[in-house]
């Protein structure tokens, strides 16, 4: 019996000493964090309810936690549902919320006639950046960030970040509508392209990244016109203009969040050798049929059976001369579907 609860007691000693040995020792809590949720509290800018529920305060490990945390089982006052439970300080809830009714569902509306029905978003973890021992926390560890993966619509589609980003027309025009919006609510925002750490979801917070919390860091670059006007309706057009592309230009490293929800993606440990593998097929739900370039369907096949022989002419003509009934053109040895940017 004895040995059983010492085995037991040093298991979890042994635990706690991991985990404290994955935060970083020297962080502090700053000032601002505990000032702007006091703040955000005072002002009621999130109503509780069914969906919404006041827990207890979350006081480390570490520094890690917030003062008042939020349990949310819905959102948008029980329409959206969310794929798993989401623990959450005011502000980012708040902003969260916000975006919700001011970009992502006008944004479906537009894009896909329809409603968000559901989100599949991570939110509070106390760990470091990108789950590496000693790096600095993550917001997360503060219930001050998301992640977002997906959006179920009310049909039951379902669009994924990982797949939609460089998906349908309509998937891109969403995505990016919502990417935009985030940016103009939270201080940082991380879609797809902005590092190999975020190809899978958008990342959303509220960090300080200078004293007086103006600067904003919203990546990648991109070049795309909202449909979505200043009040957030949807401006008179036929259909979704189609999307340029324009990937990011090179960038000088910026201390922002490199984090991944899941924790066990093999680009999380990107290396030299496995960062330029193929990637894997995308969704079928998040990709369209590729249309083979207009040039590479016009060549000559391969497998086309050849013509008949010809009598030998007794005239000759120069080696470079195609043969009467051949083109000049040569013949195209460009794979189909593949002039676009691949990464």
């Amino acid at each position: 019996m004895w040995r059983s609860v010492l085995a037991f007691s040093a298991l979890a000693l042994f635990g706690a000493g991991l985990t404290g040995c994955a935060l970083n020792k020297f962080e502090q809590r700053e000032p601002w964090r505990d000032q702007t949720e006091q703040a955000c509290n005072a002002k009621r800018l999130v109503e509780t309810g069914e969906f919404i529920t006041q827990v207890k305060a979350i006081e480390g490990p570490g520094v890690c936690g917030m003062l008042q945390p939020y349990r949310v089982t819905r959102m948008g006052g029980g329409s959206v549902a969310l794929k798993q439970r989401m623990t959450l300080a005011c502000p980012a809830l708040a902003e969260a919320e916000a975006w919700l009714a001011d970009t992502i569902q006008p944004a479906a509306a537009l894009y896909f006639g329809q409603p968000v029905a559901e989100i599949n978003a991570g939110t509070y973890a106390c760990r470091g950046r990108n789950n590496q021992v000693g790096a600095k926390l993550s917001e997360h560890s503060f219930g001050n960030a998301l992640d977002i993966m997906s959006f179920k619509l009310a049909d039951g589609y379902v669009i994924t970040v990982k797949g939609g980003w460089r998906g349908t027309e309509a998937e891109q025009g969403f995505l990016r509508e919502v990417f935009l919006g985030a940016c103009a609510r939270f201080s940082t925002v991380l879609a797809p392209g902005s590092n190999v750490f975020h190809y899978d979801h958008i990342h959303v917070d509220l960090a300080r990244h200078d004293p007086r919390g103006l600067r904003r860091i919203c990546q990648p670059l991109i070049k795309f016109t909202p449909q979505l006007g200043g009040e957030s309706t949807a401006r008179p057009v036929a259909r979704p203009r189609p999307v340029e592309r324009l990937p990011a230009p090179p960038q000088a490293p910026v201390d922002v969040e490199e984090d991944d929800p899941y924790g066990v993606t093999p680009l999380s440990q990107a290396t030299p050798q496995n960062r330029n593998a193929p990637r894997a097929a995308p969704s079928h739900l998040a990709r369209a049929p590729v249309e083979a370039p207009s040039h590479a369907r016009s060549a000559p096949s391969a497998y086309v059976a050849a013509p008949a022989p010809r009598p030998r002419l007794a005239t000759t003509r120069p080696l470079d001369e195609p043969a009467t009934g051949f083109a000049r053109e040569p013949l195209s040895l460009q794979a189909p579907g593949l002039s676009g940017p691949i990464y």
